[in-house]
């Protein structure tokens, strides 16, 4: 299963869908059902779950074929009322197992209630059951996920004992693939692994993504002058700047101003000055050979996005996902 939420982590949902669909994918995964519904609209036609449904959406899950993920009995409850409305039989869904992380699903004591309320209806069919890692990536979490995997397998062999057809389970995300693949039951979830990022430094991923712009302007700046909003870049010396369209309403956060932040231009690092504009940056290229024109690169094979989000003190998701769609997306295959 690959998740293409958000905009696919911010590389766009549509084209990674399609080369997903292309090499065969079993499942996509989104996290709301208008996401799915654009996906089939593009003509996405392997099989789609929403991982947070809500009630309001049922309409758009049943005219677009997308399959709901079921977490509590009012859902399900309400689902199965919707589907016989429909004169719905056996309509997939994936059953939500809470092993510990106490966001969404069934608690492992709804087991037996839970199973009692699916076979007594025809209008839902589990397709599968899953649950979902708090701390894969984190050694110091190994016991709690051990725990968690435990929780999750014994919930899952109540369900799926209950009924004669194949129920998948999963409960691997890119991190738990990478450290305990011995668990991957039928399937595994990846996320942030399959867009070349690992939370492991001994895992070396590619990237398969690049930010990229070009240097606007070049201009000198006296000693004594200031660059930017509310005069921030103090220059005590003679510098060169470059002007690049790039800004926090394109995904460049504010904290990357004032030096934090770096770009790769002329195969050097060159320190942004000053504060960081909604469309614009400025940096440092001081002796550097830069010319008007040139290519900058923001993240890419130079600068990674798990270093940017180290000097935010965040994590790769946020970087990823906080680009703009106004940022063009151009897409190659190797």
């Amino acid at each position: 299963m690959c998740m293409v939420k958000a905009f696919a982590y911010g590389s766009g949902s549509v084209e990674i869908a399609k080369t997903l669909q292309h090499h065969r994918a079993d499942y996509l995964a989104v996290a709301v059902a208008d996401e799915g519904a654009e996906l089939r609209t593009a003509g996405i036609r392997i099989p789609i779950v929403v991982m947070n449904p809500e009630k309001s959406a049922f309409p758009v899950l049943f005219e677009n074929n997308l399959e709901p993920e079921i977490y509590s009995f009012k859902l399900l409850k309400d689902f199965i009322a919707a589907a016989g409305k429909q004169a719905l039989t056996d309509y997939p869904v994936h059953i939500k197992i809470d092993s510990g992380m106490h966001r969404l699903g069934f608690d492992p004591a709804d087991m037996e209630p839970l199973i009692e309320l699916l076979k007594n209806q025809n209008q839902v069919k589990v397709r599968s059951v899953f649950s979902h890692l708090a701390g894969a990536d984190d050694p110091r979490l190994d016991d709690f996920t051990h725990q968690q995997i435990s929780t999750f397998s014994a919930c899952a062999d109540k369900i799926s004992s209950a009924f004669s057809h194949q129920i998948l389970k999963h409960i691997l995300n890119s991190a738990g693939t990478e450290r305990f693949a011995e668990y991957q039951f039928n399937m595994i979830r990846l996320g942030i692994g399959h867009y070349g990022i690992s939370s492991l430094p001994e895992i070396h991923l590619k990237q398969v993504c690049a930010m990229k712009t070009i240097v606007l302007q070049i201009k000198k700046v006296k000693a004594g002058e200031t660059v930017g909003y509310n005069r921030n870049g103090k220059v005590n010396e003679d510098k060169m700047i470059a002007v690049l369209p790039v800004g926090y309403a394109d995904g460049f956060d504010r904290k990357l101003g004032n030096g934090v932040g770096e770009v790769y231009v002329r195969g050097q690092r060159a320190k942004v000055i000053g504060n960081v504009s909604m469309d614009l940056i400025t940096v440092d290229v001081t002796g550097l050979k830069v010319q008007e024109g040139d290519v900058a690169e923001i993240f890419g094979d130079n600068i990674s996005i798990s270093e940017i989000a180290q000097k935010l003190n965040t994590i790769p998701y946020e970087i990823l996902t906080g680009i703009s769609r106004r940022v063009k997306r151009v897409y190659f295959q190797e």
